[in-house]
């Protein structure tokens, strides 16, 4: 009775220990950074891309949300066609770097990600938050995937009182 309590502990600590460490199926997650390939620009704030290994995924950026341009059922948004060319001139096919919080995935099974574009001789740019700082997406808080909530609302309300973008030409 008394050895219960020592085996449970055991357990746990064994299931601690392992935790996210990956299956012999495949079905490991990416740990990051990670350089990518962009082979797609979604819309805005969606990319598809090619790991390392060579597996396609579809990558949605942690923290903001940029107007439908391609959601189904959906009419394009005030400002949703610029958000995809910025985007687009921004990554389009090109190898950017991700970055991840606590949770990998969305429950569309998308790599949730803080994409970095790198710059030669910069410091990478936060696509993320530029895309916020130029007006042309919203921020968008699920936690536990908030590590730059602060930056994105600070970069919200200065474009949005600067007027930039959708904080300037489409009704919110």
């Amino acid at each position: 009775m008394r050895r219960a309590p020592l085996f449970l502990a055991a357990v746990l600590v064994i299931l601690a220990a392992t935790r996210g460490c990956g299956s012999d199926d495949g079905s490991e997650e990416p740990v990051g950074p990670t350089a990518a390939d962009v082979t797609r620009v979604v819309d805005g704030d969606t990319i598809d891309v090619r790991m390392p290994e060579g597996d396609e995924e579809t990558v949605r950026y942690i923290g903001i949300d940029t107007p439908e341009t391609v959601k189904p059922d959906t009419p394009v948004q005030c400002g949703g066609p610029e958000a995809h060319e910025v985007n687009e001139r921004l990554v389009g096919d090109r190898t950017v770097t991700l970055r991840f919080d606590a949770e990998r995935r969305d429950v569309y099974g998308r790599l949730l990600a803080y994409v970095y574009l790198p710059r030669p001789g910069g410091k990478p740019l936060f696509v993320n938050a530029e895309l916020v700082r130029r007006g042309l997406a919203r921020t968008l808080t699920i936690p536990p995937n908030d590590s730059f909530a602060d930056l994105f609302a600070r970069l919200a309300a200065v474009a949005g009182a600067a007027g930039r973008g959708l904080w300037g030409h489409c009704p919110l």
